[in-house]
């Protein structure tokens, strides 16, 4: 039997293994006057506006979570109905921050649907979305995708004491998803990832959908559904609650979580998109990510991520 520990080593030789390229991006210049024209160039428009308005999820924690008792910042350029930087916290949201920071703008918060978010047409009420989506061939139609910012199993959770022992066990069983997601689309055998070939073990299971994880995974615990698949990390911090379920050793998938940006702009991405990577690439570099990883998982998903060949995707930006 492979222990986590085996398991883990093998996904980051299996990271290594798809992403054999650096990310080879320059650090972008820290600053609030815009590069180019406003009306026409993305990253000028967000150093004109003097903000960088992120995606976000205020009930999604430890990735991203509304802080309790937060004051707005009284000195604030977000907009009436943007959470300003004290009002949200965790890795996600603290990734947006940390690229706002280099950017050299206020980070603002904008919380809608999560599908609503992965089907693109934003209509610019957000510039970019760090809400751990993975990147998959079907949302890179809609969206453009950074330099991934850390990456995961996807994993099956079970009652503590179910007698389920690997994936395989749970064929023509009850499983719990998020709606739309990408463990939505394993279930379905529909699920395409750039550079990996997925084993599909779990036959023709009864798939059962949530609008978000955190039901799914106390309906799992209750007995109402036989498995829940979701992102590891999502799964361990229902258990360090204190919710009744156990890991399946195996992992369902990898995923590598990326930022989003809507392919449906009016204005120029290119240069937007290359200091967000700039950005990032540098967070990996300093270790930054690494330590918000240590903080809000305790362990580390940001390294493998980290020399990800983003210019293998083929995504091209004018």
């Amino acid at each position: 039997m492979k222990t986590p520990r085996t398991r883990r080593l093998r996904f980051l030789v299996l990271a290594a293994g798809l992403v054999a390229v650096g990310c080879g991006a320059a650090s972008p210049q820290a600053s609030a006057s815009p590069s180019g024209d406003p009306a026409t160039d993305k990253l000028a428009q967000v150093q004109a506006r003097g903000t960088l308005v992120l995606w976000t999820d205020p009930d999604y924690a430890p990735q991203s979570f509304a802080v309790k008792d937060a004051t707005r910042l009284a000195q604030t350029t977000c907009a009436p109905n943007q959470m300003t930087a004290p009002e949200m916290s965790g890795y996600d949201a603290e990734t947006g921050k940390l690229v706002a920071a280099a950017l050299g703008v206020e980070p603002c918060f904008v919380a809608t649907p999560f599908d609503a978010m992965i089907a693109g047409a934003w209509g610019d009420r957000f510039d970019v979305a760090w809400g751990s989506g993975a990147i998959t061939l079907d949302r890179m139609t809609r969206l453009y995708a950074t330099q991934p910012y850390y990456a995961t199993p996807a994993s099956f959770f079970v009652k503590t004491t179910a007698l389920f022992k690997a994936p395989s066990d749970l064929s023509g069983r009850k499983i719990g998803v998020c709606s739309g997601c990408t463990h939505h689309q394993y279930l379905q055998r529909t699920l395409e990832l750039p550079g990996q070939k997925i084993a599909f073990v779990v036959d023709k299971p009864e798939i059962v959908t949530f609008n978000t994880e955190v039901p799914g995974l106390e309906a799992t615990a209750a007995g109402d559904v036989d498995a829940f698949l979701c992102s590891e990390p999502v799964g361990l911090a229902a258990i360090a609650s204190g919710a009744d379920l156990r890991e399946l050793e195996t992992a369902a998938y990898f995923t590598f979580k990326t930022g989003y940006v809507d392919r449906d702009l009016t204005l120029k991405a290119g240069p937007f998109l290359a200091a967000l990577n700039g950005a990032i690439a540098d967070l990996h570099a300093t270790g930054k990510l690494k330590g918000l990883s240590a903080s809000f998982f305790k362990r580390d998903y940001a390294s493998p991520a980290a020399t990800f060949n983003l210019v293998g995707l083929g995504q091209t930006a004018p």
